[in-house]
C-alpha cells in the first residue's frame, strides 16, 4: 500500500532547514552516502532533542522517524501525528511500528532509527544498541547509512558524519556490533 507523504512535513521542512542553518550551522560530512532515491535506513547517535531537526535538513527527501509513543500525547501529539513519524512503544515489542516502517521502505522511502532507543547520557558513551535497525534492514533487504552527530548545538562546532551504506547479513548479533563500531568510528 502506497504511503502518503505528510503535507505538514512538506510545509515545515523549509522552516526547519532555515532554523538549522541560522542557529546551528552544522557541517555535513558524507552526504553523498545518502541515496537520492530508493529505500534506505538512517541509523545513528541521538545526542540532543533537536537531532530530528538536524536530520530533516540533511536530505530533500522526507525522513520517517521511528519515535517514542510519548510524542503523541496532547498537545505535542497534534503535530507529531501528522508528520509521517512512526510511533514506537519502547516498553514492549511494537509489531505495528515495524509494519509501518516496512511499508515506508516498500515505497522506497527513508526511515530513521536511533539504535540506542533514547538520548545518550551526557558523557557521550554509546548505550547498548537495540536490534530494530538491523532486523528491519535485514527483513526488508535495505541498506543502513550509519551516522554520528558530534559537537554541541549552540557552540558552532556541530557536525554530522554519514558512513557508506551497509548491507546487513543474517547474523543480527554480529551486525548490531558492526553497526555500533561503525558509528563509534564516525564519532572520532
Amino acid at each position: 500500500m502506497k504511503k502518503k507523504e505528510s503535507k505538514l512535513y512538506a510545509f515545515t521542512k523549509p522552516l526547519v532547514d532555515l532554523y538549522v542553518k541560522i542557529f546551528h550551522k552544522p557541517e555535513y560530512i558524507g552526504l553523498e552516502n545518502i541515496p537520492s532515491e530508493g529505500k534506505i535506513i538512517l541509523a545513528g547517535t541521538h545526542t540532543h532533542s533537536q537531532d530530528s531537526f538536524l536530520l530533516m535538513s540533511v536530505t530533500k527527501r522526507p525522513v520517517h522517524f521511528m519515535a517514542k509513543k510519548e510524542l503523541w500525547e496532547f498537545p505535542k501529539g497534534l503535530l507529531f501525528a501528522h508528520m509521517g513519524l512512526i510511533k514506537v512503544d519502547r516498553d514492549r515489542k511494537s509489531p505495528a511500528s515495524l509494519i509501518e516502517a516496512k511499508e515506508y521502505l516498500d515505497d522506497g522511502k527513508v526511515v530513521l532509527i536511533f539504535p540506542e532507543g533514547t538520548l545518550e547520557p551526557e558523557h557521550g558513551k554509546l548505550l547498548p544498541f537495540r536490534i530494530g535497525a538491523v532486523k528491519l534492514a535485514y527483513d526488508t533487504n535495505t541498506k543502513i547509512v550509519p551516522f554520528a552527530i558530534k559537537g554541541h548545538y549552540y557552540n558552532k562546532d556541530l557536525s554530522i558524519r554519514f558512513g557508506k551504506p551497509m548491507k546487513i547479513s543474517s547474523d543480527l548479533d554480529k551486525e548490531i556490533e558492526r553497526l555500533k563500531n561503525t558509528i563509534e568510528d564516525l564519532r572520532k
